[in-house]
């Protein structure tokens, strides 16, 4: 019996030879199991380009321009050259995509939303000065024109108030900084039916202004930030006044 004993083992030290077991290998667990496999990281997706804000600064200064004179304060001209020259300093500094963190772009984006914003709570009051007086030569036209024009220009002030301040700006979205979103969006909510590496840009908040004009409130994207709330109330009350005051006027003083 011992002799074969003494025959195996030569077998048997050859069998482990051929299947060496490291100490470390047996004592470290892996990490995936049987099936598993590796996820993949979200690609670093481009940052978003300049030209859609850019045309909607654009878009909002001509309405600005071309909409009729009645009541415009003196010196009404200031705030579109002002809005061109901010908006191509802009461009000059940080053009093609927005990648760029510095705080001079930080700046100069406030200065032209402070601006633009400025412009349009003047062109609301005036408007609703001139329904409440009764002016004469305000015709339902001129009015409905009017109207019309302010709140295009309220939908594209504040989607880029939206969309400067939430997430630390597009620069900051594109670095994937690690700043807490003020706006919950469906992608947020359903990643897995969202492209890889979705991160909102200019038309998501453009959207949601649009959303927030028409509806007076939320719709499918939530404001999860103080900022975001009031901000999305300030909007709301403005586009309620203006419909509001306009569409009364304007029956009122209709033909028939």
């Amino acid at each position: 019996m011992f002799r074969s004993l003494q025959k195996e083992s030569p077998r048997l030290g050859d069998a482990a030879g051929r299947f060496p077991m490291s100490h470390g290998a047996m004592s470290e667990p892996t990490s995936m199991g049987v099936g598993d496999t590796a996820v993949p990281e979200p690609p670093s997706a481009a940052a978003e380009r300049r030209w859609p804000m850019a045309t909607a600064v654009l878009v909002a200064t001509v309405l600005f321009v071309v909409t009729p004179h009645r009541g415009r304060l003196p010196g009404w001209w200031v705030g579109p050259v002002l809005q061109l020259v901010l908006l191509g300093l802009l461009i000059a500094q940080d053009p093609g995509r927005i990648d760029r963190r510095a705080p001079t772009l930080r700046r100069l984006m406030v200065a032209l939303l402070a601006t633009m914003t400025l412009g349009t709570v003047l062109s609301v009051t005036i408007l609703a000065v001139d329904i409440l007086a009764g002016v004469a030569d305000v015709t339902a036209t001129v009015l409905l024109g009017r109207g019309a024009a302010i709140w295009v220009e309220n939908v594209i002030v504040f989607s880029l108030w939206y969309w400067q301040f939430d997430r630390g700006g597009p620069a900051e979205r594109a670095a994937r900084a690690p700043i807490p979103p003020s706006f919950a969006f469906p992608e947020d909510a359903t990643p897995e039916l969202a492209p890889v590496g979705w991160r909102p840009a200019y038309p998501d908040y453009l959207y949601l202004a649009y959303t927030n004009a028409t509806a007076f409130s939320p719709t499918d994207t939530l404001p999860v930030r103080r900022w975001a709330k009031l901000t999305m109330m300030v909007q709301s009350t403005l586009s309620l006044v203006i419909a509001i005051l306009v569409l009364a006027r304007a029956i009122n003083i209709l033909p028939g």
